[in-house]
Formats: C-alpha cells, structure tokens, sequence
C-alpha cells in the first residue's frame, strides 16, 4: 500500500471514529447552549446505551434487523435516564453558582460507572460486545469495512434528523429560543422546563447511540468505556465551538482524523497526546473555537 493510500485509509478510519465523537459532543454542546453546563456525567450515558445494546444483541442475536431494534431499546431509555438526570440531579442547581453544576455533572458520572460496576447484570469484567460477521469492501486498494459503513449511515441519519428538529420544529425554534435568551423565552410563554428536558432527551438518545457504534468498532463493553471518549468529545466541541451544533459535528470530525493519523504515522501512544495538544492549542488561539461566537461574560 503506497503512502497516499495509507493516508486515505487513514482518513476514513479518522472519519468513521470522528462521527462517533460527532454524535456525543451534539449532547455536550446542546446542553451547554441550553444551560450552560458541561455535563460530564455525558460520557457515562454512551456507556449504559452500549450495555443495553450489548443485552438486546445477547438475547436475540446479531442481524441488521437486530441492530436496528438494539438502537431502537437504547436510545428512548437513555433518553428517559438524561431527563431523570435532568430533574433531579441538576434543575435544583439551575440557580446556583456554576461550580456547584459541574461538580455534581462529576458526581453524577462517578456514581453512574461505579454504579454499573457493582450491579450484578454488568459488573465490574469487560465483555465481548457481538458484532456482525466481519466485510471488507475494497475501493481504489482502500478498504472501507461493513461497521464503518454502518457507522457512517447511522451518524449522518441522525444527524440529519437533529438539523431538522432544531431548525423546522416547534420545539426545536423553542430550543433556540431558550439558548439566546432563557428570560424572554419565559415571557414568550415558552415552557423552559419543557425544553431544557426534550435537550438532556435528545443528547442522551444520541449518546446512545454512539455507545452501540463505539462498541460495534471497538467490540468490548465494560463500566469505565465511556471516559475516554466522553472527554474526547468534549474536546470535539471545544474544539468546533461549544454552543454550536455544526462546530461539535465538524470538531469531532478533525478529531478523528487528527487521532487515527497520529496512531498510523507518529505512534499510538501519542493519540492521546495529540487530541489534548488540540485541546490546548484552539483554547489558547481561539477559546471560542473554530465556529464559536466569543462572548463577553462579567465576573
């Protein structure tokens, strides 16, 4: 394989691991667009989505019919876990200082892994997440396999749909509503708890399904699987600009590229590396990141 077919190997290996970190960094940025609250505990929602599509998959077995019905099941119940998470962890902090948010946010995550760790249907040993029978389609001596194509279908259809919510919905106008000015939208007669809820809803779902993808790619599930890739999506919309919908989507693309290719030239253990070196960089450069508005905020 010559050098420029490593690199577009790499490229779509980069791709595919960015659409994952596309779709959890949406629930991150949402949710801080709302409320202004870095959900830590997002990461561990990625986490639960992918043992219950483990559970689905384990009953019923692996088809594609079977991976539809897998998302199917984890995404309402993650949905129904970020508004639980929602009401009782963090609307009675929405008047509170923001540190107290973001310590619960940790709380929240700890309580989640260590949770699932001691319960006796996950547990505390990795598991063999079944997947379907490896396929490889080759293109130009560039091989694109059956989950990456899966992969990509998934993660554009839902991103599509969560351009159309935000953009051509009642409640998706409400959203914007509340993200630019939570005040008014109360005058307006907007129902803010409503929205705040259907937000924590819809991220959650999304992270759902990155944690059935995540596994797919990476076909092992156990309660600590969703740290890393819950800061590197955070990292993703830092890095598009938190608050914006296309900047997490775009930052978690130039993610997983930057992480694929740093592991197939430099070295794997210099993907972590590299993904917090970006982090630094963009905070340093352009806090607000690549497609981010700087605000000015009183201390």
């Amino acid at each position: 394989m010559g050098v420029f077919q490593q690199i577009l190997q790499q490229m779509i290996n980069g791709l595919s691991l960015g659409s994952i970190y596309a779709l959890l960094a949406l629930g991150y940025t949402m949710v801080y667009g709302i409320v202004k609250l870095i959900n830590f505990a997002h990461g561990d929602i990625l986490m639960i989505g992918a043992f219950i599509g483990y559970f689905v998959l384990i009953k019923l077995g692996v088809t594609p019919g079977t991976l539809i019905v897998a998302f199917l099941i984890s995404m309402p119940f993650c949905a129904l876990l970020g508004v639980l998470m929602e009401k009782i962890c963090y609307k009675p902090l929405r008047n509170a200082p923001r540190i107290n948010a973001l310590i619960t946010a940790i709380g929240v995550s700890f309580f989640l892994e260590n949770g699932a760790r001691v319960l006796p249907v996950i547990g505390p040993n990795p598991r063999v997440f079944p997947t379907l029978p490896p396929v490889t389609h080759h293109l130009f001596g560039v091989g694109v396999s059956r989950v990456q194509i899966i992969i990509f279908a998934v993660a554009i259809g839902l991103m599509l749909v969560l351009n159309y919510i935000i953009n051509y919905t009642k409640i998706g106008k409400a959203m914007r509503a509340v993200s630019f000015d939570k005040g008014a939208s109360y005058l307006m007669g907007i129902n803010v708890d409503r929205v705040i809820s259907f937000t924590f809803a819809l991220g959650s779902a999304l992270a759902a399904a990155a944690g059935i993808l995540f596994a797919s790619a990476y076909p092992q599930v156990e309660p600590y699987m969703g740290i890393m890739p819950g800061l590197k999506a955070f990292i993703a919309a830092v890095l598009g600009g938190i608050g914006s919908i296309p900047g997490a989507m775009l930052g978690g693309f130039i993610l997983g590229v930057a992480e694929t290719l740093a592991k197939g030239f430099l070295s794997s253990q210099m993907a972590d590396a590299i993904a917090f070196g970006l982090l630094i960089i963009i905070l340093v450069v352009k806090p607000a990141g690549i497609l981010g508005i700087p605000i000015n905020e009183k201390v």
